[in-house]
């Protein structure tokens, strides 16, 4: 019989010094290959244009769900009760970045051209940038500069399209609710660990998609088709349960803003992705961003000179 654990919340979980005590290359990697997961997934999605929003997503979030807890018995993994406030978090966390995300997404799209929102949405390395330096009230210029780059790369990458001052609203929300996918995660993995966060976050979702189906027009489910139902299973246990798991690890591993650079591999994967099933060529300005990401991914990556200056009893690194 599984025992159960009511977790403290630590609030947020290390500074940068403990965080780069142990080489990172491991964490690089898995949040490398969840981004990757993430612009490969672009294709799945598009089948399932015609499916129902809100009822596709609950399904899948529902199976990836039910894929994580299986991992979790297989593991033996305690059944760890959340403490009230991070309860909070994690509805907060299923509302924007799983729920929120997806819904903006679609709508942005509607208004305004696919490239302006992923370039919208490219800033997210800057804005965790910036949040992490507020929080730990310490400015790491060279990560700073690094997201600056990628962000640029994801903008060549995506070009810049068309929008109406409501698409763009809408896309800026998107990048929000992208950014709250790992700041909200944050004070919750060294309690709960990745794999709780992400099927507690999953088991979330539902009932906030079940309900806003529910109140939208239209159906709330379909039977799939043979493509949508494979697209359905690629994104339920691939870009769900599979990515989530990888994100969430490397994210507890190296913090928000070293980890949100690896957002822009998501353009990259996603032309990788086309251009493997042919369905676009590579343009010129892609490839230059696809470079360009690959550089700042470099300047922020790239282990730096690391300087102390103890005052008092507090010692500041900088990387």
């Amino acid at each position: 019989m599984t025992s159960t654990t009511r977790a403290v919340d630590p609030g947020y979980p290390t500074s940068p010094r403990v965080r780069q005590a142990r080489p990172p290359e491991a964490a690089y990697v898995l949040c490398a290959a969840a981004m990757a997961l993430v612009g490969a997934s672009f294709t799945a999605s598009a089948a399932l244009v015609d499916y129902p929003l809100a009822g596709g997503q609950a399904v899948r979030y529902a199976v990836a769900a039910l894929c994580l807890l299986a991992v979790m018995v297989w593991r033996r993994e305690r059944l760890v009760l959340p403490s009230l406030r991070q309860a909070g978090r994690l509805t907060a966390l299923a509302a924007t970045g799983l729920t929120g995300f997806s819904v903006l997404v679609v709508l942005a799209t509607s208004r305004a051209d696919p490239s302006l929102v992923g370039a919208v949405v490219g800033a997210t390395p800057v804005v965790l940038a910036v949040t992490q330096a507020v929080r730990e009230r310490h400015l790491a210029l060279r990560t700073l500069a690094a997201a600056v780059v990628v962000t640029a790369g994801v903008v060549l990458v995506e070009g810049l399209g068309s929008a109406d001052p409501l698409g763009l609203v809408l896309a800026v929300g998107a990048l929000a609710c992208e950014a709250a996918f790992s700041l909200l995660a944050v004070p919750l993995l060294p309690t709960l660990g990745p794999l709780r966060v992400s099927a507690y976050a999953c088991c979330a979702a539902v009932p906030q998609l079940v309900l806003l189906g529910l109140l939208a027009p239209g159906p709330f489910l379909a039977v799939p088709d043979g493509g949508e139902l494979v697209a359905l299973a690629y994104l339920s246990v691939v870009l769900t349960a599979v990515a989530f798991l990888l994100w969430y690890t490397g994210l507890a591993r190296v913090g928000p803003a070293r980890a949100g650079l690896f957002a822009g591999l998501v353009p990259v994967a996603a032309l990788a992705a086309s251009l493997a099933l042919g369905a676009e060529t590579a343009s010129p300005h892609a490839v230059a961003g696809a470079l360009v990401v690959g550089l700042g991914l470099v300047l922020g990556l790239a282990p730096g000179r690391r300087s102390s200056r103890r005052t008092g009893r507090r010692t500041r690194v900088t990387a």
